[in-house]
């Protein structure tokens, strides 16, 4: 029987922080503006950076807590996304070789972002760094109806807009959350090994169809690879 998903253009899903750009410093320095309006001592970039990865909300939750100060987790979030409006694009850039990549791959298949960075935030940042033009296939924030990751509900939602099914589609990220993303979805997943989290795994489940993702480069051999494996 043919599998009419492999007739369809595959779909490539790209998580954002970590995988495409590297937005370390503009969180963590938005992360300790917020805690020095509450009065409390910054913490450190890596402390910072390890707490991303689940959305805003979970990031300032679990600022405060390691701030030891308890205001309104409400009004925190809303003034940390204030504060992050303004430094969004301080220092956050593309990692080396990403557009490079991203042309590469775009002949035959078909590109979305799926993150938990609100959707605002999201589209900005795409625009002002000239990466909108590569993700025709969607994007997809984590404030969106769909919900955030590790909930599939948004990966699947992009796989069932383009009709090419889970196998023919793979997801790359940097994260846990990402993976188990992959894992719910029943997709391929690509650990970007050179993200900001992805030092941190030490593992990917089989049950992905697990590739790795040294720098973009290897991202690039590894997406043509996952290609031509779902070829036959």
């Amino acid at each position: 029987m043919v599998n009419l998903s492999l007739m369809l253009a595959p779909l490539i899903v790209f998580d954002l922080d970590g995988t495409l750009v590297d937005s370390r410093l503009d969180l963590a320095e938005s992360a300790n503006e917020l805690l020095s309006a509450y009065g409390a001592p910054p913490l450190a970039v890596d402390a910072i950076v390890a707490m991303v990865g689940d959305g805003a909300a979970k990031l300032v939750a679990r600022a405060l807590r390691a701030a030891e100060i308890q205001p309104p987790l409400g009004e925190a979030l809303d003034r940390f996304l204030v504060i992050y409006e303004r430094r969004l694009l301080n220092h956050t850039t593309i990692y080396p070789g990403i557009e490079a990549a991203l042309a590469s791959l775009a002949p035959g298949v078909r590109m979305a972002v799926l993150t938990n960075k609100p959707a605002h935030h999201t589209s900005r940042l795409l625009d002002a760094l000239n990466l909108s033009q590569w993700f025709a296939a969607g994007v997809v924030g984590g404030d969106t109806p769909v919900g955030r990751k590790p909930d599939p509900a948004g990966l699947l939602a992009l796989i069932h807009a383009g009709g090419a099914g889970a196998d023919a589609t793979l997801m790359v990220g940097d994260s846990k959350v990402d993976i188990e993303t992959a894992v719910r979805a029943g997709t391929a997943f690509c650990l970007a090994r050179y993200g900001f989290g992805g030092a941190e795994i030490t593992d990917v489940p089989a049950e992905t169809r697990a590739f790795v993702a040294y720098d973009s480069g290897e991202l690039i051999d590894r997406v043509r690879a996952f290609l031509a494996a779902i070829a036959g």
